[in-house]
Order: structure tokens, then sequence, then C-alpha cells
């Protein structure tokens, strides 16, 4: 083993020049290019023509690509900067025609939110006295008054009885009517009524003042061994057309009023005292 050592390393070595010569650029000289002679061989590339000879070798698609997408060392001179063609400008004012028609009037749009109210502005100077303006329609007043009275007794029956009376005091443009005892509202509004009557010894006396057909207030008086004066008094606010007058109870019980010839015992009286229209 001792002996063999040396000779098997020198046949290693051997081997591996002959290997590699192609490598390191050395052929034997069966393997050379025909074409070249041996006294015409061109020198060995240096390391920085080797390695372009390699980029042009190993990049054949390098002149297809874009430029923006070639590789480029640092070393290589730059690409030439392309300069913008200006864009040609037009006046339009020279352009401009004459202006057009009028168009039509647009639709109404529609109304926006209210606003908040504003705030309320200072008091203003007073202004000049005006001038006296024409004299005003004459104020119209409306009246109306009766009083009327009875100067015969009444007794009561078995039905209602309507106390007429026979004596006109007062009875302004007719609106009592003396045949059938009633007063008819031509003027509407606040009334005042009263009536007086005489009763009757050891008789009850029983009446109403009625509205029509409604029963209002009562005037009353109960069984005495004397005669008194009694009365009664209101006031109503009628409509047009309403009717007011007297009427004595039927005779479940024995009823009448007193009076004669010779003095007036009974009154009914009756005034306005407030138009309906006056505020």
């Amino acid at each position: 083993m001792g002996s063999r050592g040396p000779g098997r390393a020198l046949a290693c070595c051997l081997l591996l020049a002959v290997a590699c010569g192609p490598v390191l650029g050395h052929l034997p000289p069966d393997q050379r290019h025909p074409q070249e002679p041996e006294g015409t061989q061109e020198p060995p590339l240096d390391h920085t023509e080797r390695a372009e000879e390699e980029h042009e070798k190993y990049s054949p698609r390098q002149d297809e690509e874009p430029p923006a997408s070639r590789c480029y060392r640092c070393c290589d001179p730059g690409a030439p900067a392309y300069t913008a063609v200006p864009v040609p400008q037009i006046n339009i004012t020279i352009l401009k025609g004459e202006k057009g028609d009028r168009g039509l009037r647009g639709l109404q749009g529609k109304y926006g939110k209210t606003g908040a109210a504003g705030v309320r502005g200072h008091v203003g100077p007073k202004g000049q006295k005006g001038s006296v303006g024409a004299p005003g329609d004459r104020c119209k007043t409306y009246y109306a008054a009766f009083s009327v009275g009875r100067k015969k007794p009444l007794h009561s029956n078995h039905y209602y009885q309507t106390v007429i009376f026979d004596t006109e005091f007062v009875n302004l443009y007719g609106h009592f009517n003396m045949f059938t005892g009633r007063f008819y509202c031509y003027v509407p509004g606040i009334y005042f009524f009263s009536l007086n009557v005489h009763t009757w010894n050891q008789k009850e006396t029983y009446l109403h003042v009625m509205r029509n057909e409604q029963e209002v207030v009562i005037l009353y008086a109960q069984v005495s061994d004397r005669s008194i004066m009694q009365s009664q008094s209101l006031m109503l606010e009628l409509r047009e057309q309403d009717e007011v007058w007297v009427r004595l109870f039927k005779g479940e019980r024995e009823n009448a009023i007193f009076s004669d010839e010779f003095d007036t015992y009974i009154t009914f009286s009756g005034y306005l005292v407030k138009h309906a229209a006056e505020p």
C-alpha cells in the first residue's frame, strides 16, 4: 500500500489534466477548430469580454423585449430621452357664436322647509296722525217693550187657561198680541219679564210663565184667610219667533186670581235689555 500510493496519485493528476483541458481553454491539437491555424489563434478573452459574450449567448430574446422590460447593467449607456410633443391649443374666443334665444321657463320647484321665526324687531317710530275719516253710518238701536193688565178675575177649570189681558199700558211696535195674550219676539236678545197678581181669600194661586210650550218659572201662593199681592220676575234670552205668556193651572184644586173693574190687580210686563247683535 505504501509503495503504490505515489503512483496512483500521479495517474489521477494526469487523468484530471486530460479531462479538464477543454474546460480550461486548452484543447488538444486534434480537437481545435480546423479553420483556425495555430499561428493565427486569437488571444484568450478577458473576464469583461467573456461576460458580454455569455450575456449575448444566453439572452437571445433581449432584442425582442420592449425597452421598458429589458435588463440593463449599470455601466451601459442610458436610453435616449423622449421629448413630449406639445398639444396644439385652440382659441375658443374666435370660435364663439352669437347669443342664442332665451329658453322656456322651467317648472316651479318644490317648496322648501319653513324656516325658524326670526327675532322680533325693535318698535318703530310713531307715525304721523292721519286725516279725519268720513262719518260712519248711524248706529241702529233696537227696542222692544210691553206692559199689560187685567181687570177681571179668573178661576180655574178642568184644562189649562191662557191669561188674557184687557188693558194695554205699553205695547211698542205691537209685539204683544192682546187677542192671544202672548208676546212675540221679533228682536232677539235678552229680555226682562215681571208678573204681578192678587191672590183670592181661601183659594190657591198657581200660575206659570211660559216660553213657547215649556214652563219656565212658577208663581204660587197657598190658601190663606187674607189676600195678598204676589209677584215673579226673570230674564230670558229669546230667539226670533219665541213666545212668552202666562198660564193658569188646571182645576185639580180650587185655583183663582182676583181683580175687579175699578182697579187693575194683574199686570204682565217685559222689555229688551240687550240686542243679540251687540258685542
